[in-house]
């Protein structure tokens, strides 16, 4: 017997093999004939990407996101520094606290305030002990490059600091400064490469330095919520400052004056010698752990790879917390 099909159950049928066809939004019921079925979203390939840990104050991930970012650095003083009147000794260490934040209006665009928080200087020698406030600094990140379909985002940002610091602690010097980077990520399988590159542009040349940076990160889903990472900061001074008497707390001020080199990412000393040394490069590795969905936990240890008396770094550990909302 030949089969027949009435007219309505053709044009049903005809109705879902078209629904079928199109490309439905994630979310958007499908409608069959035993019902609604819901169409789960496809996962941001943004969702597992990783904030780096070290150089906390400049490089940022590029990514546009809501959260705040506590941020606990232990930081050990080399035993001796290179200075104009030869090697003096030093040691001792710096702890910082600080408190990040940031505000996504969109997946563009956010308010980001990079640095803050407490200074606790603690020397062995030369410096004396002294605790206070760190320079402020804020403005606004746009991601001109948000490519889901690749998982690749690229960002500019530009930052104000302000010199609202304490001089004791080798803040508050000059009139401010501008802060421009360019950020991007990548994600691929369970790699993440991200970077940023950005400057320090100070508004008075003389009591500070301007420098440059550029930091790398390299992370891997080694589980679901662990990841390893390894990160490599580089930063050169492009202009010495005057080496001015400035904080004057410090060995009366003769600070910027004597030593041979900058204080890379926390401290400029507007140090007048610092193009004998131009060039600081740290080595970074370390972990995140993500505790739930919206909350990162990170560690990281530190190491200079440049001459650790051409600087104001033996070692560093950092540990961070990324809450997201």
């Amino acid at each position: 017997m030949k089969p027949t099909c009435s007219y309505p159950t053709f044009v049903a049928g005809a109705l879902v093999a078209a629904a079928c066809a199109l490309n439905l939004s994630a979310g958007e019921p499908l409608m069959t004939g035993k019902g609604p079925v819901m169409m789960e979203p496809e996962p941001s390939p943004f969702a597992d990407a990783r904030r780096p840990i070290s150089n906390p104050t400049l490089f940022d991930l590029a990514l546009p996101q809501t959260g705040i970012h506590p941020i606990f650095a232990y930081h050990r003083l080399p035993d001796t520094i290179n200075t104009e009147l030869g090697a003096l000794p030093l040691g001792g260490d710096v702890e910082v606290y600080a408190l990040q934040l940031e505000y996504a209006f969109n997946e563009r665009f956010s308010f980001i305030a990079m640095k803050d928080g407490y200074i606790d200087l603690n020397p062995d020698a030369t410096l004396s002990d002294a605790d206070g406030w760190a320079n402020l600094a804020a403005g606004f990140k746009y991601a001109f490059l948000y490519d889901e379909a690749t998982a690749t985002a690229a960002s500019f940002s530009l930052m104000v600091e302000a010199p609202t610091g304490n001089t004791d602690v080798f803040q508050g010097s000059g009139d401010g400064a501008l802060l421009p980077a360019v950020s991007m990520v990548k994600v691929w399988d369970k790699f993440q490469f991200a970077e940023s590159l950005g400057m320090k542009i100070p508004f008075n040349t003389d009591a500070e330095s301007t420098s440059g940076y550029f930091s790398a990160h390299l992370s891997y889903e080694l589980t679901e919520r662990f990841f390893p990472l390894v990160e490599v900061n580089w930063f050169h001074v492009f202009d010495p400052g005057d080496g001015g008497q400035r904080f004057n707390d410090q060995v009366g001020g003769a600070v910027p004056a004597v030593v041979q080199f900058e204080g890379g990412d926390l401290f400029n000393l507007g140090a007048a010698n610092a193009d004998e040394n131009r060039d600081f490069v740290s080595l970074a590795a370390g972990f995140r752990y993500r505790l739930t969905d919206n909350i990162d936990l990170g560690a990281a240890y530190e190491l200079p790879l440049t001459d650790e008396d051409d600087s104001l770094m033996e070692s560093r550990i950092t540990v961070d917390a990324v809450i997201r909302f």
